[in-house]
């Protein structure tokens, strides 16, 4: 440890999403320059706002609108580029590959984990080949084309099954990110086929299929009954109790022994922590996340703290449950083990995490809305300007803030663009959809 008066301690954050990105702020707030050199290393030089993917897909949203670049928003916080790829607790230093360089070791006096999490893919046949994941702008913007590109081969079309897979539309997994998913792009598709008669003559179908009783769980049963309706109502099939169980280029097949005809999937059933925290060399929870203590630091590791959803920090509202893998507990657990840091550099006094849910939202385009706020249910129009209100305050920056309303206020005035732009990887290659359109 090299936390002395004459040499400033060493700390070092491993991800800069909501988590990261915070907590750095807060130790720039909380220790006094010269008190501690901070590190944050990440694959990108922004936060992706997640929350607000939905829209980008849906064509409502910029995506620069929706990202953060990280160097602007922090001062005393040097950024590092790169892709985290271990760790050894026992010589405190982080592994991380440098884009285009060899691995380099950064050693650190405190260790953040923030790393998040990626989409789970069950070994499901043909399931990796042949969907879309929705974590990034990438794939935002991936699922976007994807529409507008089956609705132009459907129009070329004469076979009618043989358009149907071009017109049908099948979303995995009904938590926040499948429902507002699912409902910004079919509102989207419902503005443009308006320039396709013949797919408009055919009709559309949407399909969202969710593993559990119910969709949405993380909201009270009567909203998430109402999201049903409202989905139902714009022709959208909801299917609970039931899982794909085989997907091909064609054709997604569920365990209910229905096959759908839909050459486009979109995967949003499971999180799972980032693939680089099992080479962390830190004790693991129940399905992958680090274990921590109340107060954020990992079990056994007096210099090594967790947050986000890679982290199985103790929720406060159900000690026997980790938190909840949403944007606004980790923001708030960035904050609050920025504070246990710098108590454990003697600056201030360390506390356990002590967040619990004040409310929930989740827009369903259209203008509609679910929300459950300090225990007051609104749907509807109320809801989703509660939903557009949240976002608003939580996006950092009021330069940025004042994107999202000039876009959402464009968005309610102006028809949505229907030109496929295509959708380049992170090497700058194109990037491959076998199996899709």
């Amino acid at each position: 440890m090299r936390e002395t008066a004459h040499m400033p301690a060493r700390i070092l954050i491993a991800g800069g999403g909501f988590g990261g990105l915070y907590a750095a702020r807060e130790l720039e707030r909380r220790l006094p320059a010269g008190a501690a050199d901070v590190t944050l290393v990440n694959d990108s030089n922004f936060l992706l706002y997640a929350p607000l993917l939905p829209g980008v897909g849906g064509g409502t949203l910029d995506p620069r609108h929706v990202v953060v670049p990280l160097r602007e928003e922090l001062r005393r916080t040097e950024v590092r580029i790169g892709t985290v790829v271990g760790a050894d607790p026992q010589r405190s230093v982080l592994r991380f590959e440098p884009p285009h360089e060899r691995t380099e070791e950064l050693a650190y006096d405190h260790l953040i984990i923030a790393l998040g999490s990626t989409s789970r893919h069950p070994d499901i046949p043909g399931l990796e080949e042949n969907s879309i994941p929705f974590k990034s702008v990438a794939d935002a913007l991936i699922a976007r084309d994807q529409v507008i590109t089956t609705l132009e081969h459907a129009e070329e079309i004469d076979e009618p099954s043989e358009r149907a897979s071009h017109l049908g539309y099948v979303f995995a997994g009904g938590g926040y990110t499948g429902v507002e998913a699912l409902a910004e792009l079919q509102d989207f598709a419902s503005d443009v086929i308006r320039y396709y008669p013949q797919s408009a003559k055919h009709g559309m179908r949407w399909v969202l299929v969710e593993g559990e009783p119910r969709i949405m769980k993380e909201i009270p049963a009567p909203l998430a009954e109402f999201t049903t309706r409202e989905l139902q109502k714009r022709g959208i099939e909801v299917q609970t109790g039931v899982h794909v169980d085989e997907v091909t280029d064609r054709t997604v097949h569920l365990t209910t022994g229905e096959t759908i005809a839909a050459r486009t999937l979109v995967w949003t059933a499971g999180i799972t922590p980032c693939h680089a925290v099992i080479d962390l060399g830190l004790p693991l929870a129940e399905r992958g996340r680090i274990k921590t203590d109340p107060a954020m630091r990992v079990d056994g590791h007096s210099n090594v703290w967790a947050i986000g959803d890679a982290a199985a920090v103790p929720d406060p509202a159900q000690r026997d449950t980790p938190c909840p893998q949403t944007a606004q507990h980790a923001l708030r657990q960035g904050r609050a083990v920025a504070g246990n840091v710098a108590a454990a550099l003697g600056t201030g006094t360390e506390r356990p995490f002590s967040y619990k849910t004040k409310g929930v939202f989740a827009a369903l385009g259209r203008h509609r809305g679910v929300a459950a706020v300090m225990g007051v249910k609104l749907r509807g129009f109320p809801a989703w300007f509660a939903a557009r209100t949240y976002h608003l305050a939580a996006m950092p920056g009021n330069r940025r803030r004042m994107r999202l309303v000039s876009d959402w206020t464009l968005a309610m005035m102006f028809n949505r663009d229907s030109a496929a732009l295509g959708t380049p990887d992170t090497q700058g290659r194109r990037r491959p959809r076998t199996g899709l359109i």
